[in-house]
C-alpha cells in the first residue's frame, strides 16, 4: 500500500463515517492516527455526544469485530476477559475446564466510561491493552489481532467513579476531547434522527491492510529536527528539571514520560501519511501535542484553584518553544538541554 492509496483509504472511512456521524472531524482524525500506531485512546465528552456511535460505526468501515462493554462498579474482571467454566464429557462422562472467552475478546473494544469500573477491573483492562493478553488462572490467553481499546469518560458525575491511576492513562496514546457540536452540525443532527434514513456503510480496510498500515507508519523517516522538537516540548513538561520555563513551575505537579516523545512522533508519521505526504513536518508534532500530552500533565493545587486547564499549558509551552531548526538549537535553554 502506497502513501496515495493510503491517503485515498483515510477519505474513505472519512466518507463512510459522514453517513453517520456529523461534524467531529478533528476526533475523526486522531482517532484513525491511533488505530494507524496500534495504540488506544479515551475519549471524553459529555453523554449524548454520538462516541459510542463513532467507535461502533469506525469498527464497520474497517470490517473489524467489535465489542462495546458498559463499566458499573459492580463489573468484576472475570466479566470482561471470560472464564473457566467445567464441562462435561456426555460420552465419557469426564468433566474438564473449558475457558469462555469474555468481550474483550475482539478487534475493537469500547469501553465505555471506564472511570466508574474499581481498580481490579481496570487492571484487567491495562494488561489487555499493554500485553494484548488476558490472565484467567494461569492459563495466558491471547487476543485477537489488530486490538484496540477505545475508552470513554464522562467529565460530570464523578461521584462513585475511579479515577484512572497515572500508570493506566500513559498506556492511552489520545486523549480526546469531544465538544458540543456548532448550530449547523447540531441542526443536521437534528434531521437526521427525527426521520427515516438508512446508513450503507461498508468495510473500506481489511486487518492485513491495518496491519501493511502499521508497518508503513514506523517506516516512515524522521529528522533529527523533528525529534528534539518533540523531545523540547515533552522535557519541558518535567517539574524538579532545570532550566523550566516559569509557567509550567508555577503550574504543573508532575509532566509527561519518554512514552510522550514515542506518541508524538509515531502519531505525526501516521498523520503525515494520511495526508498524502511522506515526510513529517513541525506541525504534524504541534498538532498532536494537545491529545498526546493532555492526560499527562498534572496541574497542582493553584492551577486547578485558578481554573486552569492542561490544553492551556500546552497552547503556551507551543508558543514559546521555537518551530524552526536554528532557533532551536541557538535557544539558551534548549541549547543546554540538547547538550547535556
Amino acid at each position: 500500500m502506497n502513501t496515495n492509496k493510503l491517503h485515498e483509504s483515510r477519505e474513505k472511512i472519512h466518507e463512510q463515517l459522514t453517513q453517520v456521524i456529523v461534524g467531529q472531524d478533528d476526533v475523526i482524525e486522531e482517532l484513525i492516527i491511533a488505530l494507524c500506531c496500534q495504540a488506544h485512546a479515551i475519549l471524553e465528552g459529555v453523554p449524548g455526544l454520538a462516541k459510542t456511535l463513532l467507535v461502533s460505526t469506525l469498527s464497520r468501515t474497517m470490517n473489524l469485530s467489535f465489542n462495546r462493554i458498559q463499566f458499573t462498579p459492580d463489573l468484576m474482571p472475570g466479566d470482561i476477559t471470560g472464564t473457566d467454566i467445567i464441562e462435561e464429557d456426555k460420552t465419557s462422562g469426564k468433566r474438564d475446564y473449558r475457558f469462555i472467552e469474555g468481550p474483550l475478546f475482539a478487534n475493537v473494544v469500547l469501553a465505555d466510561e471506564i472511570n466508574r469500573t474499581p481498580p481490579k477491573t481496570q487492571a484487567a483492562l491495562l494488561e489487555a491493552m499493554q500485553e494484548r493478553q488476558v490472565s484467567v488462572g494461569r492459563v495466558r490467553h491471547v487476543l485477537p489481532k489488530p486490538f484496540f481499546v477505545l475508552a470513554t469518560q464522562n467529565p460530570i458525575e464523578q461521584e462513585g467513579t475511579y479515577n484512572l491511576p497515572e500508570a493506566q492513562q500513559d498506556r492511552f496514546m489520545f486523549k480526546i476531547l469531544v465538544k458540543y457540536p456548532s448550530f449547523q452540525e447540531e441542526f443536521e443532527v437534528a434531521r437526521r434522527t427525527t426521520s427515516v434514513m438508512k446508513d450503507d456503510v461498508r468495510p473500506v480496510l481489511s486487518a492485513d491492510d491495518i496491519f501493511e498500515i502499521q508497518q508503513m507508519v514506523r517506516e516512515v523517516p524522521i529528522s533529527d529536527h523533528l525529534i528534539r522538537f518533540a523531545l523540547a516540548l515533552v522535557r519541558q513538561t518535567r517539574v524538579g528539571e532545570s532550566d523550566l520555563p516559569e509557567f509550567i513551575t508555577e503550574n504543573l505537579a508532575w509532566g509527561a514520560g519518554p512514552r510522550a516523545v514515542q506518541f508524538l512522533l509515531l502519531g505525526a508519521k501516521a498523520r503525515a501519511l494520511l495526508l498524502g505526504r511522506s515526510h513529517v513536518t513541525t506541525e504534524d508534532v504541534q498538532k498532536l501535542a494537545y491529545p498526546v500530552l493532555r492526560h499527562r500533565l498534572a496541574l497542582n493545587f493553584t492551577a486547578e484553584s485558578e481554573g486552569k486547564t492542561t490544553d492551556e499549558i500546552i497552547a503556551r509551552l507551543l508558543d514559546e518553544t521555537p518551530a524552526k531548526e536554528d532557533a532551536l538549537l541557538n535557544h539558551p535553554r534548549f541549547k543546554n538541554m540538547f547538550t547535556a
